[in-house]
């Protein structure tokens, strides 16, 4: 490792071996297979394009890629070094004093979260070799990242332009060998989850109750709006309607609560997506009744047996944002909102 020189300036990072990479990239320039003495980073198009001029490219051979950031780590393992790369705009910001939601001044449509690699294995590795880790770590990327079960909303915008280059050495002469690889021994999918691991921590993305209503469609003032319509011989007032806001955002602080709620959103994307092979998806939801077993106990939960009498009136009416909800959480969220209007009228 001791080759490898690192020039940090504020417009990019340099990743220097005069003895040279061979490397296998997906980057802006020199992607696919190549031989480079120098993998930079670049924090605009416009940079990038001027050192293209001032490279000599017979003669310092380069790989590079445009970044919005330069915000990166390093980890150095066993015959690994690996730079981590992050860009972000969405921030965490409070909701309450204990509920808070994932935004972005961009809109999430615009919005991204990119985790990139520069992997450097200190080994003369065969072409075929310096690809199997390339697939190696894509595939283990993606799979953990699906592991996550993020939001929908941030899973949609996560890694839409992450890079990666894979580098090793380049024989010193005709008559160096490869090193034979034992990808057992190299461990790089364990070191590619825990980097993505660092990366989440140092960006301080983490995801609640809240960013979960909004990948399902759900806003605080839907459910308010769905709890007012079944009121009867109630003036409908700026405190009253505070007041549920209030205790619709107590309840979905509660542990019992949230816990309730994410085992049906859970369930309801494992049924969608037919991840449950004794599920048929085209089932008659007639024959379900778990659904109205977890609706029931957040609204016998947050106000008790009055509660679980409107549950079974909020079940059947189906007012509001509830009539669009599919099976599971339609009753899930009927019960929420139960159990907040009992409440409210309860005290």
């Amino acid at each position: 490792m001791n080759r490898i020189n690192v020039l940090e300036k504020d417009y990019a990072v340099f990743i220097n071996n005069p003895d040279l990479f061979l490397a296998i990239s997906d980057f802006t320039v020199g992607g696919g297979v190549s031989i480079a003495e120098n993998v930079n980073i670049m924090k605009s198009k416009k940079t990038l394009e001027s050192v293209k001029e001032s490279f000599d490219q017979e003669k310092r051979k380069y790989i590079a890629q445009e970044a919005e950031s330069l915000n990166y780590f390093k980890k150095f393992y066993k015959n690994i070094g690996i730079y981590t790369f992050m860009e972000n705009d969405v921030i965490i910001q409070d909701f309450t004093d204990k509920l808070q939601v994932a935004n972005s001044s961009k809109g999430f449509r615009d919005a991204k979260i990119d985790i990139s690699h520069i992997i450097y294995i200190n080994k003369v590795l065969s072409k075929k070799d310096l690809l199997e880790v390339y697939k190696r770590v894509t595939k283990t990327k993606a799979k953990y990242l699906a592991s996550l079960n993020l939001p929908l909303h941030i899973n949609n915008i996560f890694n839409t332009n992450d890079f990666l280059a894979v580098l090793c050495n380049v024989p010193k002469n005709e008559e160096e060998n490869f090193n034979q690889i034992d990808f057992d021994e190299l461990n790089i999918e364990n070191i590619i989850i825990e980097t993505i691991d660092e990366a989440l921590k140092r960006l301080e993305l983490t995801f609640g109750i809240l960013d979960y209503l909004v990948s399902q469609g759900i806003l605080i003032g839907d459910l308010i709006e769905a709890g007012m319509e079944l009121l009867e011989g109630v003036e409908i007032t700026e405190e009253l309607n505070k007041k549920m806001e209030a205790q619709l955002l107590k309840a979905l602080s509660d542990i019992d609560v949230i816990t309730l709620l994410m085992a049906a959103i859970r369930t309801e994307q494992d049924f969608a997506d037919n991840r449950i092979r004794e599920i048929d998806e085209n089932v008659n939801s007639a024959h379900l009744y778990s659904d109205e077993v977890l609706g029931l106990a957040i609204s016998n939960h947050i106000a008790g047996t009055k509660a679980s009498f409107n549950f079974k009136r909020y079940c059947e009416a189906k007012p509001g944002i509830i009539y669009g909800l599919p099976p599971i959480l339609d009753d899930v969220f009927a019960g929420l909102i139960a159990g907040f209007m009992s409440k409210i009228f309860e005290e």
